[in-house]
């Protein structure tokens, strides 16, 4: 009997993690291919927790994080790492997720030793170079070496298609929707609330993107204190990157302020538990945008721009940037006029209906030649 096709998926960040682990679930279930798990490992603490959560197990870790490590590091090592890795394991496919710099560098590698790239969540677009940043950059590339796209919405796969992108495109939904899916399922109240009264107005607050460090985060902490000033029954709750850069800052000024709580990164299902509670959130994570409307919540976007429009045409979510002043305006109208913040509640989530996971099996295994399984697209 022939061996069967390696499908190599190459996990890097958190985000990655969660919107990977159904896709890996999924696959490892088909007796059709053989499916190996990579960590890059520069956020291998926070991976693991995601990891643990959905019981996966990987079979090679690269180690590549290290303290203060550039954009430049990054690249080079996970480079070498997924060389090394192709030696020994030469994949039939590999699947990347998303646009980070480690699932550039495993495209990047895959690319030089000719073997076929799936993206998953393909075709989101800023069309600004430099924000997101590096991400814009790291999702044209990757766009342009990949041999699948599964894209989460029309308008992803129509900004593939104006990128010369032709061939092989595919409406999946986004399978971040797929492992909300899974938690939904359960009673959440049950889960760490870490003593948060959900009777006071909790704000979920989180930023983590290189264009908000500096003074994007300074003025998102002056915004907190004035709010927290005027306010007596606001209450912000703030999960804080592991990033030193980012939690300096929220340490310095809001540590003793009664009105936050500063947690550690929290596990996917006490954040999820967080977001269905609370009353609104504040944030530049692209992955909230699209979990929020499954739990009727509206986002304000703490960024110039975002690639997730669908929730931006959808209401659900409104870009207001990092200054002070329009941080506060906004947060107190969606306080006081009930209609507004009504009127930011989703009706059903745009980004997906929890099966992309299942469409992107089918589409792998006949672009490998092993099925001819008809494919419904997500609309």
């Amino acid at each position: 009997m022939p061996d069967l096709p390696l499908v190599t998926i190459f996990v890097g960040t958190r985000p990655e993690a969660i919107k990977l682990a159904p896709v890996i679930i999924c696959f490892r279930k088909s007796l059709l291919i053989k499916t190996r798990v990579v960590l890059t490992g520069q956020h291998i603490e926070m991976v693991s927790q995601v990891m643990n959560i959905f019981n996966i197990k990987s079979e090679k870790n690269l180690n590549i994080m290290k303290d203060n490590q550039t954009l430049e590091d990054i690249t080079i090592n996970c480079i070498k790492g997924c060389g090394q890795e192709f030696k020994f394991h030469r994949p039939d496919l590999v699947i990347v997720q998303g646009d980070t710099t480690s699932a550039f560098a495993a495209c990047l590698a895959a690319f030089y030793n000719k073997i076929n790239v799936a993206n998953v969540e393909a075709g989101l677009r800023t069309n600004n170079l430099l924000s997101p940043y590096p991400e814009e950059a790291n999702r044209r590339m990757i766009s342009q070496l990949s041999n699948l796209h599964f894209t989460p919405t029309s308008l992803t796969k129509k900004n593939l298609l104006n990128s010369s992108i032709k061939d092989n495109i595919y409406v999946t939904g986004n399978t971040a929707i797929d492992s909300l899916e899974k938690f939904l399922k359960n009673d959440f109240n049950q889960l760490n609330n870490f003593g948060i009264e959900f009777t006071q107005k909790v704000i979920l607050l989180t930023v983590h993107r290189r264009e908000n460090w500096g003074i994007g985060i300074k003025n998102i902490i002056k915004a907190i204190q004035l709010l927290t000033e005027q306010f007596q029954d606001i209450f912000f709750v703030i999960p804080m990157h592991k990033n030193k850069i980012i939690r300096k800052d929220f340490i310095e000024n809001l540590e003793e302020n009664e009105k936050v709580l500063l947690l550690d990164t929290l596990e996917y299902h006490d954040l999820l538990n967080i977001m269905k509670n609370c009353f609104l959130i504040l944030s530049d994570s692209g992955g909230i945008q699209e979990e929020a409307p499954s739990f009727s919540k509206p986002v304000l976007v703490l960024r110039e721009n975002t690639e997730r429009q669908e929730a931006i045409l959808a209401g659900t979510a409104k870009i207001i940037g990092t200054n002070t002043k329009d941080i506060v305006n906004e947060v107190i109208s969606l306080i006081k006029n009930e209609n507004k913040y009504k009127g930011m509640i989703s009706k059903g989530n745009p980004f997906g209906d929890g099966f992309a996971s299942e469409r992107i099996l089918k589409i792998c295994t006949n672009f490998l030649n092993l099925s001819n399984e008809s494919i419904d697209e997500f609309s």
